[in-house]
């Protein structure tokens, strides 16, 4: 008799604990670079620069219409300003900036998306110049019938938090009106075939 009690808990205690449990059915996209962007603004006292940046790869994993997690990644070495300036183009691909030749590519991981306030609310792993540090930002994220969308916000990028130092006022007190601000934008959007 207690055989068969026991043996009716543990099934009901089996059966209960599958109760609520609700299937996640993720959906990996991949990125179709040449309808991605990512784009860049730098300032300093004088006025600004801004270009964009080539998507090398990327994906967006989805369940159903929510963002659910995803990763892409830059080449470095296609960073290009928009007026054409190849000498700027040189400097920032040299050690004064993100030292393309030893770091070609920079990355995003995300690793949590929530909805705040009718906007998806990203965090994730941002990789410079193998650095890692977690940056959070707004998106939109669209989905069709065969793709996704993600169009983030611009993101505000700290240079000094991944060792870009030329003439930073992170490390070196000196410069008076000569810095190049820290901070800098970054405006991504990556398109995705479901």
């Amino acid at each position: 008799m207690k055989k068969t009690i026991i043996l009716v808990a543990a099934i009901a205690l089996i059966s209960m604990s599958f109760v609520g449990v609700k299937e996640i059915i993720v959906n990996k996209s991949q990125a179709k670079v040449t309808s991605s962007a990512i784009k860049w603004k730098g300032y300093k006292p004088t006025g600004s620069h801004a270009g964009t940046i080539n998507l090398l790869s990327g994906d967006l994993k989805m369940d159903g219409k929510n963002l659910k997690g995803g990763s892409f990644v830059a080449d470095m070495s296609s960073i290009k300003d928009e007026d054409g300036s190849a000498k700027l183009e040189g400097h920032l691909k040299s050690e004064d900036f993100f030292e393309v030749e030893t770091y070609t590519t920079s990355k995003f991981e995300i690793t949590k998306s929530e909805m705040v306030n009718g906007k998806n609310q990203i965090t994730g792993d941002l990789t410079i110049k193998d650095i890692t540090k977690q940056i959070t930002f707004s998106a939109s994220v669209t989905v069709s019938d065969n793709s996704v969308t993600l169009t983030s916000e611009t993101i505000k990028i700290n240079r000094a938090d991944f060792n870009v130092k030329y003439k930073s006022k992170s490390f070196f007190n000196d410069l008076k009106d000569k810095f190049v601000n820290d901070e800098f934008d970054l405006q991504v959007t990556i398109v995705s075939e479901m």
